[in-house]
């Protein structure tokens, strides 16, 4: 079966996943009920579009910084007990947020920082949790696991406003947070109800400080990512003007109170739960690049709508078709992602995500805010629908391609390393060489090979490389590369390398004569 032909429900079936999945719904609708109360709280304030962007913009600043951080700690410790002592602390974070609002003693600053506080939990929450979701599923299925995850925003993103809005007019927003503390635990004892199979146990655990160069090196040669990561943030940039200020449009140019202001989000979430279902359709029927163009185009002209048309109908319908393209884009390329990273390098990959996708949130949304009180809220909205078109257009240029055919499991092909020495796991920089013997006739091949080689080696340790040709024997080219200590090159050896970097390096040592001369050279003046 393709994963075209996939049910989108598919991974439900899976016992795990399923309790999971409802677990972060009742996750999302809390924190969806969270921002509503938070905005609302301060939406009474002089300059209120600043206060109701600075919310928004305080969610997203910690994923911004911790995200990273956050993927490098699922990375190297158990990732459930990790998701679990976040979310114990999330609930007792919430718990004092509640009491202090009932209380009367929830000034707009303080109530900022109970928000960053929720947001630095949630920093840590995101990469784990998509860390998490290859493990439950199989890989066939992860697309329709990606759809869901947005089916389980959005569901969120329309009941958890709906009910925050009912909430906050007759309890007002300490109901609210009450909520939300409570999503906390439902998803604790989720967890602890999950008995996640044992690890092997890592043979060279990774320093905080080394899994995060390890992280960034990955990313920084993998062009598929960036070019993901660059159409995330040239879409999101302009998109966070609904998010920032939507309470804002519900407030003063719809005249809508918080009930309003519930159903102007419950349009997104419908649109995009609409999204959802249709994704196994358009992903059969379009490319990445087409979907980019499309999304972005419907999302600019509801954003010229919402700017130049203040009426009810006309912005909630044009809301439900924004949702629906926030929701195709960015599962899509949330699903992309998930299939092209490795596991051991996959909870820091989409931190980096997080940090590019929250930042623009979190950039976006304080940005508009000033626009808004500078210029008015439809000149910001204008702006951001030029932003969007033109972000769109450069799909010609920097395009994102397809990698489901890309086999990204763990593949140990090399030989044991052997040496008289024995170095220390923190020793290096460790210098290897390769020599191959390669016949003129295959020689511009070969480099091209080697080229293709050369990205695997530096996404997987390598700080330097480079190809070399012995000037008196023209067939003997010498690979040589760097990596920062003796423990990063084992890990090499023992499972950063993929099906794709064997069939890599395959296809060169085909155009040699034989299989490379590899040696290792260690630092002289170590200390034994």
């Amino acid at each position: 079966m393709t994963t075209a032909e996939i049910s989108p429900w598919a991974p439900l079936r899976q016992p795990v996943f399923r309790v999971l999945w409802v677990a972060v719904l009742a996750g999302n609708v809390g924190t969806w009920m969270q921002t509503v109360g938070a905005q609302w709280l301060v939406v009474d304030e002089a300059d209120a579009a600043t206060w109701v962007s600075l919310v928004q913009t305080v969610t997203m600043v910690p994923v911004l910084l911790l995200a990273l951080p956050s993927g490098a700690l699922a990375d190297r410790f158990d990732r459930r007990r990790l998701l679990l002592a976040v979310q114990v602390a999330l609930f007792a974070v919430a718990a004092v947020l509640t009491a202090l609002t009932w209380l009367d003693l929830m000034p707009p600053a303080l109530l900022l920082v109970f928000t960053f506080l929720l947001g630095v939990g949630q920093a840590v929450t995101l990469p784990t949790w998509q860390a998490v979701i290859p493990e439950v599923v199989s890989r066939d299925e992860l697309p329709s696991a990606s759809a869901l995850g947005a089916v389980n925003t959005n569901l969120a993103r329309s009941a958890g406003p709906a009910v925050a809005g009912l909430l906050v007019a007759h309890l007002g927003s300490a109901a609210v947070f009450g909520l939300n503390a409570l999503s906390f635990a439902v998803f604790a004892v989720a967890l602890a109800g999950w008995r996640r199979p044992a690890q092997a146990p890592d043979s060279h655990p990774e320093h905080l400080g080394s899994a995060l160069r390890a992280g960034g090196r990955y990313v920084r040669y993998a062009p598929s990512v960036r070019l993901l990561l660059l159409r995330v943030a040239l879409f999101v940039l302009p998109g966070s003007v609904v998010w920032g200020l939507l309470p804002v449009v519900a407030r003063q140019e719809l005249g809508m109170g918080a009930s309003g202001y519930g159903i102007l989000l419950a349009a997104l979430g419908v649109g995009a739960i609409a999204g959802a279902l249709l994704m196994p359709r358009i992903r059969e029927a379009s490319s990445p690049g087409q979907l980019i163009v499309a999304a972005g185009l419907v999302y600019a002209l509801a954003l010229v709508v919402v700017a130049l048309v203040p009426d009810r109908i006309a912005v909630v319908a044009v809301l439900v078709a924004a949702g629906l393209a926030w929701m195709a884009l960015v599962s899509r390329m949330n699903a992309t992602l998930q299939l092209f990273l490795p596991n051991w390098v996959r909870a820091r990959g989409f931190g980096i995500y997080q940090v590019v996708f929250a930042g623009g949130q979190a950039i976006g949304a304080l940005t508009w805010g000033q626009v808004t009180e500078a210029f008015g809220l439809a000149t910001a909205f204008l702006a951001a629908a030029v932003l969007m078109a033109a972000g769109t257009v450069t799909v010609a240029w920097w395009p994102v391609r397809e990698v489901d055919g890309t086999d990204r499991s763990p593949a140990i092909y090399w030989a044991e390393p052997h040496l008289m020495l024995q170095p220390h796991l923190d020793e290096g920089p460790v210098l290897v060489t390769a020599v191959y013997r390669v016949d003129e006739t295959n020689a511009d091949e070969f480099r091209a090979a080697m080229h293709k080689v050369r990205g695997s080696r530096q996404r997987t340790g390598a700080t330097r490389w480079g190809l070399f040709r012995d000037g008196a024997d023209p067939a003997k080219f010498v690979e040589v590369y760097q990596v920062p200590t003796w423990a990063e090159h084992l890990r090499q050896h023992e499972g950063r390398l993929t099906k794709r970097d064997e069939g890599v390096e395959e296809s060169a040592v085909a155009l040699a004569r034989g299989p490379a001369e590899v040696t290792h050279l260690l630092p002289a003046d170590y200390p034994r």
